[in-house]
């Protein structure tokens, strides 16, 4: 063997894997505080570096099962995690629709790392919309400083994905937490954990425990065949002990608010960077590697007339995708400025528009891109079934069957579609 493979073998044995089934340490805080990003334009320039960088490896990534420990590191430290901080905090507080193009962004050139900043930008929302002012002084500076919010909201075992059975308790100047939770994305990487438990009157809150509470324990145990490298296991909570002055009542969705559009506009954004990708990997693949179908009597793959067609439809779709993503953005700024009913209806359901749309063209490219690639392109070497793969995955989150159904039942009926993070 030689020294350079030698070298390369020992490094890639050096990097942590998904799915070991077992506790995974906390990450150190980082070192130095991260930039802040002052405006939108900066958000999307920084977005475009990033994904340029994040792209190299990420079959690899997908294929290996590594996880992206210093893509991570270099994601916050950009300031992309606080670009929705409000601008009265210190952050930049850009439009929705700017934070959907930077996911979009990320999530075309890998949608694992997209995904992993999912719930830390919602729960940057939730502290806006719930928290006190000093909370927000409190969590929002972490957040500029380059903190990431993890996730332990829900439970594999429960009757629903609402229902909680994870219970805290109250004791002097803490409380003290316990339960079980599946489907964490971000929380194996982050340096907090906010966690969804209900008190003995049912009643939802927020309790932002440290990474390395006693008691918290990530476990690497996430095995679905997409989005690989997002790690979204599971927590043990044993008598997890957090501040009362970091505890943060869940109310947005008791009233009028935004909550639940920005949830959903960033899986959007992200099943968009997804269709994306795929498209861009069939043209790709047709041009360089295709042959053409012996009976078009074409010299190259590239000039099949059912191709051609096929791609334009499939662009055509994942522009009105697109469109309908940034309109989405748009209306969920007017319902912050504005929290009425009528606005904040309106962002749900221009963002459920936007999230069918978004499923239905990441399912249709990532299905296509064999189609009209042929055979080859399935060879592993290629990778590239890892589009479909994380497409099928993420767009189980929310099914857009219930978008058909609220939004036909609001223009119909009347209804106005419920209020939630799935909605």
């Amino acid at each position: 063997m030689s020294t350079v493979q030698a070298s390369t073998e020992n490094r890639a044995a050096a990097r942590p894997r998904v799915n070991t089934a077992a506790p995974f340490p906390a990450l150190p805080r980082p070192s130095r505080p991260a930039h802040v990003i002052r405006d939108d334009a900066q958000a999307i320039e920084v977005a475009r570096r990033l994904a340029a960088e994040f792209a190299v490896e990420a079959s690899l990534r997908d294929q290996e099962g590594y996880l992206p420990i210093a893509e991570i590191d270099a994601y916050s430290q950009s300031g992309l995690w606080g670009i929705t901080v409000p601008r009265a905090y210190g952050g930049a507080g850009v439009s929705y629709a700017t934070l959907a193009e930077v996911i979009r962004i990320l999530a075309e050139a890998d949608s694992s790392i997209a995904q992993i900043t999912q719930n830390h930008l919602a729960l940057v929302a939730h502290i806006d919309l719930d928290a006190s002012e000093e909370q927000k002084r409190d969590l929002f500076g972490l957040v500029l400083q380059g903190i990431r919010f993890g996730n332990a909201f829900s439970e594999k075992g429960s009757k629903n994905v609402a229902s909680f059975e994870t219970k805290l308790r109250r004791d002097g100047d803490s409380v003290v937490v316990s339960g079980q939770k599946f489907y964490t994305t971000g929380a194996l990487l982050a340096h907090i954990v906010p966690i969804v438990a209900v008190d003995d009157e049912g009643k939802g809150y927020l309790a932002f425990a440290d990474r390395d509470s006693p008691g918290l324990t990530v476990i690497n145990d996430w095995s679905a065949f997409g989005q690989r490298t997002t790690a979204s296991g599971s927590i043990r909570i044993e008598n997890v002990r957090v501040p009362a002055s970091r505890l943060v009542p869940v109310a947005a969705f008791d009233r009028p608010t935004a909550a639940g559009a920005i949830s959903q506009i960033i899986q959007s954004a992200i099943d968009a960077g997804i269709a994306a990708a795929a498209i861009a990997e069939t043209v790709a693949f047709v041009r360089t590697r295709s042959r053409p179908w012996i009976d078009s009597g074409k010299e190259s793959a590239g000039e099949d007339p059912f191709t051609v067609s096929a791609v334009g439809e499939l662009v055509i779709r994942l522009h009105a995708a697109e469109a309908l993503l940034e309109r989405a953005g748009k209306a969920i700024d007017v319902a912050l400025a504005t929290p009425s009913e009528e606005a904040v209806t309106q962002a749900t359901l221009v963002t459920s528009e936007s999230k069918v749309l978004t499923t239905e063209v990441a399912i249709a490219a990532t299905n296509k891109l064999f189609e009209l690639a042929g055979t080859r392109s399935t060879l592993s070497e290629h990778n590239l079934d890892r589009h479909w793969r994380n497409a099928r995955t993420h767009t189980l989150h929310d099914p857009v069957r219930w978008k058909y159904f609220h939004i036909g039942n609001f223009h119909l009926n009347g209804v106005n579609p419920p209020r939630h993070p799935w909605n």
